[in-house]
């Protein structure tokens, strides 16, 4: 309540619409999940009605895996050229019409097209979102606005099972991908007229500009991909992300399977321990980016905050090892809720990195690589699930390096970047 206050407090000293720029990108993320949610909570009735195995599904998910990491490639190289404003939307555009696009799908290669043309248009979400927080705050509320955002990815999840099995059940799959699809065009239309650089805001004042800009000047550098892959940071986040990410999409895309086939839940009653998994997810989320803000306030060195705040997400995880060997359903979903949770939180300080790393023209392309090493992390996990589903019958493997594998990437980052030291970068 006092942390609400101060912020309360400071926002009507210094402005708001730094928090305004904020909320689009909140939402913009809430509609990113939603819309890839959707086919992970169908997959029980689409596995019935298509008729497609845990290998074809694997396969179906890996294609948007897949496609997530190509699009990452040009993603943050195309944001930090266009600029934010007009590529956001870009991006926006054309995964809410390729999530639309689901609804005339027939078969498993279908499926699998669909997927692969959501995953190119939802690969830029998270390179403009990260970019727009380092233009619009300063390095020590970054954190936080990180955290924030990057909660909008469990209210999605939140809201895809309270919307989808509604949609489902009272129309049918394909409306329910066509509603959920389009919603996303509604965003645009707020998003041109609110959003401008802070340089070229007409409703930011004098204070609040001052506030964002209170970071030491930054040289104009020059972004290439050659030269950010020579330097151990940019692997620090890579490798980090890599092994996360993998487990993020595990989650995603395979704990409503994983309750249908463990405890027989259907799509009536999935709805439930989906919310409470994701809901305590959001927790995590702003909580892990306000740990590491909070500890920098009392004085901690970047380097130990977002570390120590991260170290302590890792062992909150582990216990989720224990999920598939559990017989209560209700305890699965719990082990499975702490440990979205720790992940959000560790997903917070991770992300953050990059701009106590980088200069702000190179975040962009720096996320974009990590990005494309998350997704190719999640690539190789689904087609796992499957095999290891399909030929081992049951979920233990995956759900044990679930639990152990970010201590192994807390311990690969501090490898590659011990101090977090900034890069530095040839000057244009």
């Amino acid at each position: 309540m006092v942390a609400a206050t101060d912020a309360v407090v400071t926002m009507d000293k210094r402005g708001y619409v730094r928090w305004t720029v904020c909320a689009l990108l909140f939402f913009a993320t809430t509609i990113n999940y939603v819309d890839r949610s959707v086919m992970g909570l169908l997959a029980p009735t689409l596995r019935t009605e298509i008729g497609w195995t845990d290998s074809d599904y694997g396969r179906i998910s890996a294609a948007f895996t897949l496609a997530y990491a190509i699009g990452f490639l040009f993603a943050g190289w195309f944001i930090d050229r266009i600029g934010t404003r007009i590529g956001y939307a870009v991006f926006l555009i054309a995964w809410s019409l390729a999530a639309a696009g689901h609804a005339f799908a027939a078969t498993a290669f279908g499926f699998g097209l669909a997927r692969f043309a959501l995953g190119l248009g939802e690969s830029g979400n998270f390179p403009a979102a990260v970019k727009t927080v380092a233009e619009w705050f300063p390095r020590r509320e970054r954190a936080l606005a990180t955290g924030i955002f990057n909660a909008g990815s469990n209210v999605g999840a939140i809201l895809a099972p309270l919307i989808v099995p509604f949609l489902t059940l009272t129309w049918s799959w394909r409306a329910a991908f066509a509603v959920t699809g389009l919603i996303g065009l509604v965003w645009v239309v707020f998003w041109f007229p609110l959003y401008r650089k802070p340089s070229e805001h007409p409703r930011l004042g004098a204070t609040e500009r001052a506030y964002i800009e209170s970071d030491p000047p930054e040289p104009q550098i020059v972004v290439s991909w050659p030269a950010l892959l020579r330097h151990r940071q940019t692997w620090a986040f890579a490798v980090g992300k890599f092994l996360t990410d993998a487990i993020w999409w595990f989650y995603l895309f395979w704990f409503p399977l994983f309750m249908a086939d463990r405890f027989g839940f259907d799509l009536k009653k999935i709805g439930l321990p989906l919310v409470t998994v994701y809901l305590v997810a959001d927790i995590g989320s702003v909580g892990g980016g306000w740990f590491s803000s909070n500890l920098l306030k009392r004085g901690w060195s970047p380097n130990a905050a977002r570390k120590t705040a991260m170290l302590v997400c890792a062992l909150l995880i582990l216990p989720v090892s224990m999920a598939p060997r559990v017989d209560h359903a209700w305890i699965a979903v719990w082990l499975v809720g702490i440990a979205a949770a720790a992940h959000q939180g560790f997903s917070a300080n991770i992300f953050t990195i990059t701009s106590d790393m980088f200069p702000k023209p190179a975040v962009g392309s720096v996320v974009g690589i990590g990005g494309f090493a998350g997704a190719m992390g999640g690539f190789f996990m689904n087609l796992g699930a499957g095999w290891f589903r399909e030929n081992q019958g049951s979920y233990v493997t995956m759900f044990t390096i679930a639990g152990f594998v970010y201590l192994i990437a807390l311990a690969a980052i501090h490898t590659l970047a011990p101090r977090l030291e900034p890069v530095r970068l040839r000057t244009a």
